[in-house]
């Protein structure tokens, strides 16, 4: 039930602190942009391609030595061995320590897909914040690791770069254009420039625009910078040594090219850069070697050093799954990050296999294996075949979304796709790998059935992400069946052509499946449901909210009594959440209240509910025992403030340290207040005054009635449970209403206001009095609530929401009374405990925040006049 001095909310098309359309729609615009980058980039690879068959590739695979494949297999091990150096010097510098099996797995697992996907819930950041949430580390630690990494690596491959090109410029220069003059100059004005940067950043930090950068030491960043040098060297030389032996290149001179191609794809924001790396590389040594041949080597690089790491990984994960049962204390904890990582890891392993079949349907069938397929089965199979694996190619690229969140519904479809597409390849064109890997992710499915446990719908929009995934994979179709067939004319009679060798006609009508069911998938997706009105709880959902919240111990979860939030049960119904909508966000208010096993549920129901309304889903509040089911979800945390708890057992107003209180609690008897609890079922005697009361506080300090995360003044609310008063002159000059459940384990306060007239110092004695009158009554803990923006990273590496948070704390007293609401909170010695907003990445946090501010102040007008 909202206050009757809520306002209005503005009009969307008035509201100034409303997003942009482009910040609005900044993720699908870049998804957008990269499908462009892609597209042009295909473009210019069939253009470099134009003396070159699809023949001569296959030709230039089959004549790449085993020596050489395995030379590359060996610099790949050694690649991702130093690969996991990043963590571990990541870890040492944010101060905290791991078992090194975990972290090493954590790591390898991460690079494995984060170099195949590359993004969304199919990413390094990804996995990280999945397994090190479960290992005890917070949010902010795992986002501080996420970005040491990230930052080490690309100020690494910058300066890496730029150094590289300076004595190699005689030899790129042709390559590229240029005179060799110019593009030694142009290197080392950037080597300046980035080496400059990095020393002001290393000390006090640069300001750069709005941004501000700040790194570690100068021994932590040279350390990174040498893992960056010998990382980069090792995957460099992984495709040294698969280019053809006329290669007239040396390896100096590669290791540049390397560099800058692999810079480029990772600008470009393309899944694993993958047209963009290849253009850069064709283009600098194709007229040197021969197109055909880079090609070749290129294909061998992309599975040597991206496949096969993912295929070792699931391997990994799949025997720990079969051997937990019989875990020693020394491997349960590969064990355990091994369940934590297996869902991300066979998701991608599924989104390669959905590429692999769909790739594979627009190239011909090798001669022998027609020839033999021709004797065994009628043409009406075959064509089949080839067809239905296309459309299972492209659905087994959609299911590793439900795959990633632990769907038993996407287990059952992954299974029933891999097994039919496993017989499909053998019948189409007896591709004896293909079926291989389909078989390895069957296994790896069976093995991890437990860790799919999730009973939910897969009949959901696609995200942007995976939007921009299956266009980038339809568009290399696309230009993949343009270079394969580029010397077949092209006639309307084609697409009625059934033969055993008429292998473009076949390729074609599997393309045009493919484009038909991606336009498809993309229209669903693209036209989500207009998001509606939620409706507050009806009396009945409140009574059964109630009634689980009075069997645990946040007590702060009687704020659902105030009727302005809907409530969502989870599917047994033994738990709860309340929730609001506010534009695009569904904001869940504190944890969800009942069992872990439930809890953990209904934060999925609840994130499922609101991508169904095409909205995000955001967690306002909430604590760190949240954060693992957070993290299974595919969300981020970041810290909004402190909560303020008080151990009641511990509380003493003896000693030195509670001396400011022994005074407030004496000044107070001195001033003749007295103290009272008065029980719910007697608040109709005294709530006329307290209205009298709750109204001269608002109008003395120019405030409305907010909503949402702070209850209001109604007669249902302050009637639900138990007021704290302070009388003087028998007269009632200041309240707090109790919140309170039956297990006695927290208790909390929410309205706190008092007379203009009141004492000075009233509002300490009457929490002074009623901490001791709790703990008398068997209380243990003493809820302050939050000091927002309270006990954020100020480190220099600290991530940039706690920069942002961390300005508006030190500059915002005009706003907000943030150091003083603290301050008068520390006075109590309280344990401080983080508190956090839950959302996903990228600018949802900020659009998220926006709301909830928008939610607790009653709309813009509430905000802009608290």
């Amino acid at each position: 039930m909202k206050s009757s001095t809520e306002l209005p909310h503005a009009p969307q098309d008035l509201d100034p602190l409303a997003p942009s359309f482009f910040t609005r729609h900044a993720r699908s615009l870049a998804a957008l942009a990269a499908l462009l980058v892609f597209a042009a980039v295909g473009f210019a690879i069939y253009r470099l391609t134009e003396e070159v068959t699809y023949a001569d590739v296959l030709h230039g695979l089959e004549a790449t030595g085993s020596d050489s494949i395995a030379l590359a297999v060996l610099f790949t091990v050694l690649s991702f061995g130093t690969l996991c150096l990043y963590d571990i010097n990541a870890l040492a510098f944010i101060g905290r320590k791991r078992p090194l099996p975990e972290v090493a797995l954590t790591a390898f697992s991460a690079y494995a897909v984060g170099n195949v996907a590359g993004f969304g819930a199919l990413s390094g950041g990804a996995i990280r914040y999945r397994a090190y949430s479960r290992s005890g580390l917070s949010p902010e630690e795992i986002g501080r690791i996420i970005a040491f990494v990230t930052v080490s690596f690309s100020l690494g491959l910058a300066v890496l770069t730029a150094l590289s090109l300076i004595p190699m410029a005689g030899e790129l220069a042709p390559l590229v254009g240029v005179s060799s003059t110019m593009l030694a100059l142009a290197s080392t004005l950037v080597l300046i420039a980035l080496l400059t940067l990095l020393f002001l950043a290393s000390g006090r930090g640069v300001t750069i625009g709005n941004r501000t950068l700040h790194l570690a030491d100068s021994r932590t960043m040279s350390r990174q910078f040498l893992v960056t040098v010998l990382d980069i060297a090792l995957s460099a030389s992984v495709l040294y040594a698969l280019l053809p032996a006329e290669a007239q290149i040396t390896w100096p001179a590669f290791f540049a090219i390397y560099a800058v191609a692999i810079g480029l794809g990772v600008i470009s924001h393309v899944p694993a850069g993958l047209g963009v790396f290849e253009t850069v590389i064709i283009a600098a040594l194709g007229s040197q070697v021969g197109t055909e041949a880079i090609l070749a080597s290129l294909v061998a690089y992309r599975v040597i050093y991206y496949v096969l790491p993912l295929v070792v990984a699931i391997l990994l994960v799949t025997v720990t799954e079969l051997r937990q049962f019989a875990a020693t204390p020394l491997s349960a904890g590969i064990a355990r990050t091994a369940g934590r990582l297996a869902p991300t890891l066979l998701a991608t392993l599924a989104l390669v296999l959905g590429a692999m079949l769909v790739l594979s349907s627009v190239t011909p069938t090798p001669i022998p294996q027609l020839a033999a397929l021709s004797d065994v089965l009628p043409l009406p199979v075959v064509e089949g075949a080839h067809f239905l694996a296309s459309i299972l190619g492209l659905m087994l690229v959609i299911v590793p979304r439900g795959l990633a969140q632990r769907l038993d519904g996407a287990w059952w479809g992954a299974v029933l796709i891999s097994l039919l597409a496993l017989m499909l390849s053998l019948a189409k064109a007896m591709a004896v790998y293909e079926s291989a890997m389909l078989a390895l992710l069957l296994v790896g499915l069976l093995a991890s059935r437990q860790l799919f446990h999730r009973r939910a719908s897969l009949r959901q929009a696609l995200t942007t992400s995976w939007l921009m995934a299956v266009g980038v994979l339809l568009l290399g179709a696309v230009v993949v069946l343009l270079f394969v067939y580029r010397d077949v004319q092209y006639s309307h009679d084609l697409w009625w052509q059934f033969a055993f060798d008429a292998e473009a006609p076949r390729s074609l009508r599997a393309m045009l499946a493919l484009s038909v069911l991606g336009m498809g998938l993309g229209l669903v997706s693209l036209m989500r449901p207009a998001t509606g009105a939620v409706a507050p709880a009806t009396p009945e959902e409140l009574t059964r909210a109630v009634a689980i919240l009075q069997q645990h111990d946040i007590a702060d979860a009687n704020l659902v009594r105030t009727g302005d939030k809907s409530v969502m049960f989870s599917p047994d119904g033994q738990a709860f959440l309340m929730y609001a909508r506010q534009g695009r966000s569904f904001i869940a208010f504190l944890d969800p209240v009942g069992p872990k096993a439930s809890r953990d549920e209904l934060v999925w129901q609840f994130v499922e509910t609101a991508r169904a309304s095409g909205c995000r889903a955001a967690f306002y509040q909430t604590s760190p025992a949240l954060l693992p089911a957070i993290a299974d979800a595919g969300m981020k945390a970041f810290k909004l403030g402190e909560m303020a708890v008080i151990d009641l057992e511990s509380f003493d107003l003896k000693g030195s340290k509670w001396a400011g209180l022994r005074q407030a609690a004496a000044k107070g008897e001195r001033d003749g207040l007295s103290f009272e609890i008065i029980p719910a079922e007697t608040i109709d005697n005294v709530l006329g005054d307290l209205r009298q009361i709750s109204d001269a506080w608002l109008d003395h300090h120019r405030a409305k009635e907010k909503g949402f995360s702070l209850g209001a003044f109604t007669d249902a609310y302050m009637q639900a449970q138990p007021v704290a008063v302070l009388r003087y002159e028998t007269r009632i000059v200041a309240f707090a209403n109790v919140l309170l459940t039956d297990t006695r384990e927290e208790a909390s306060i929410d309205l706190m206001r008092f007379a203009p007239d009141a004492p000075r110092g009233a509002m300490d004695f009457l929490f002074v009095r009623l901490m001791t009158d709790l703990r008398e009554q068997g209380y243990r803990h003493f809820n302050l609530g939050m000091a927002p923006l309270s006990g954020l990273s100020r480190r220099e590496a600290a991530p940039v929401w706690d920069r942002i948070a961390n300005t508006f704390y030190e500059h915002g007293e005009r706003f907000y009374n943030f150091k003083g609401l603290r301050a008068f909170k520390a006075k109590f010695h309280p344990d401080w405990q983080p508190r956090y907003l839950a959302v996903a990445g990228g600018l949802n946090p900020v659009l998220a925040l926006v709301d909830s501010t928008l939610l607790i102040g009653g709309g813009l007008k509430g905000v802009v006049k608290k």
